[in-house]
């Protein structure tokens, strides 16, 4: 089965042990299917290409392979409903091999949303919550689109979080479920003013105590190249994002296990990994500040902190 998939055969095999034989789930009706893709905020060309695609019985693109692989992806991601830690839900498969391949994940997750609407509900979320959180998913798909698809590795795992009930999108800022913190993602939706990072923190206070009350988070945390001091030499003291970062306590610097922050910051500023820095548009001070340290041989880093709720 590997070998017909093209990927590793220990992914094969870490699908078939996570999943076993455990229940999955199915996919709504191929009917309802252009209503839900535009409640989770998927663009027409995005949604065009996902109904083309769906796995209609008989159809000669989804070979029992995939069936397979779509079906324990599925339940994999299911049998850990509720979990706060990211999922690698299955190889990353070939994507230029069409549309099944490259969306097998996004059935996956369309066969999800009833799931973890349930699990919302259980939890007494507001529809418009769940909504919010959910239409991560036309977002990254956009991402994955502008990338021409170096995108879509990252966020098959990241988009197991919101299918699963571990991530909440509160006005501004996602909040991503931990032991004693909640761990803050920053979508692409607009200026990072401190008014909008305010209001976003206050509805996470009485969010999370009202719907998990057997939690007890005591601080906000996060990670990222957003919270590199050096951005801070490139900079005005009032930019947003250095008005962010005075909110957090750093933790010492350490060198995070596979992420690399040029990586990061060239995939978040400019949505692209394989344009020649020469090439990058310098419209903006982050923009400018990007390509400049690079340019000069430096490295940016990925760093933690944290503030008490």
């Amino acid at each position: 089965m590997a070998a017909r998939l093209g990927v590793p055969v220990e992914d094969v095999e870490r699908v078939h042990r996570l999943a076993g034989d455990l229940p999955s789930a199915p996919l709504p009706a191929k009917a309802d299917a252009p209503a839900i893709l535009a409640r989770l905020a998927v663009r027409p060309d995005d949604a065009a290409e996902i109904m083309a695609g769906w796995p209609d019985p008989g159809s000669p693109a989804w070979t029992p392979d995939l069936r397979w692989l779509l079906d324990r992806s599925t339940a994999l991601v299911r049998a850990d409903l509720g979990g706060p830690g990211w999922l690698v839900p299955g190889p990353e498969l070939p994507r230029d091999r069409g549309t099944a391949w490259r969306h097998l994940y996004v059935y996956a997750y369309l066969a999800l949303v009833e799931v973890v609407l349930e699990y919302h509900r259980d939890h007494g979320i507001a529809e418009a919550v769940s909504y919010a959180t959910l239409a991560d998913l036309g977002r990254n798909l956009a991402v994955d689109r502008r990338m021409r698809g170096e995108g879509w590795p990252v966020m098959r795992s990241w988009l197991t979080l919101h299918a699963r009930g571990g991530v909440y999108e509160l006005g501004r800022l996602q909040y991503q479920r931990g032991d004693t913190t909640l761990g803050l993602h920053i979508p692409e939706a607009g200026p990072l003013t401190p008014q909008a990072v305010e209001a976003s923190l206050d509805q996470a206070r009485a969010f999370f105590p009202r719907h998990f009350p057997d939690e007890h988070h005591t601080t906000f945390s996060c990670g990222s190249w957003l919270l590199d001091p050096q951005l801070l030499h490139y900079l005005p003291e009032d930019a947003n994002i250095v008005r962010f970062q005075q909110r957090f306590e750093l933790e010492p610097y350490e060198q995070p296990e596979g992420i690399d922050a040029d990586v990061e910051v060239l995939r978040f500023v400019f949505r692209t990994l394989t344009t020649p820095l020469d090439r990058l548009p310098r419209r903006t001070a982050l923009q400018r500040a990007a390509v400049d340290h690079l340019k000069a041989g430096r490295h940016w880093q990925w760093r933690r902190g944290h503030f008490p709720i």
